[in-house]
């Protein structure tokens, strides 16, 4: 009996030396996919904070741009006023009637000037015909 005894002793611990040999195993291959996965999330957090910090950039950017324009706009109101008041003031019409060639002549002079300064502001190459040439349109 002390001899069977034995044998069912030493069977136990051959299959509790298995089991705990199967959970070390495991229990490795687990903490090894954690470890992987701790580092993707790591990855993942550097990447959002670096992009947090291009939106927090953008953001300040864009205000200060949305300011000048702002500032710019309040410039363009004004002066549009300013226009404004100054064509009120003028009664283009009446003195056209009146004096047609005086008028004619400073509108179309001030029309060349105009057409001239937007073929400069929108010309690519930056290069302005002369004006008066044969293929100038001052229209």
């Amino acid at each position: 009996m002390g001899l069977k005894l034995a044998f069912v002793s030493a069977a136990m611990m051959l299959v509790l030396c298995g089991v705990f040999y199967w959970y070390y195993n495991d229990t490795q291959e687990r903490i090894a996919i954690l470890n992987a996965n701790n580092a993707k999330l790591e990855t993942a957090v550097q990447i959002s904070e670096a992009s947090i910090a291009t939106l927090q950039q953008d953001a300040v950017r864009n205000a200060e741009l949305n300011a000048n324009l702002q500032r710019d706009l309040q410039t363009a109101e004004r002066y549009g006023d300013e226009l404004r008041a100054t064509l009120q003031k003028h009664n283009l019409t009446a003195l056209a009637q009146r004096k047609p060639g005086l008028i004619e002549n400073r509108m179309q002079n001030a029309t060349d000037n105009l057409w001239d300064d937007l073929r400069g502001v929108t010309d690519p190459n930056g290069v302005q015909q002369p004006t008066g040439t044969a293929d100038s349109n001052s229209n």
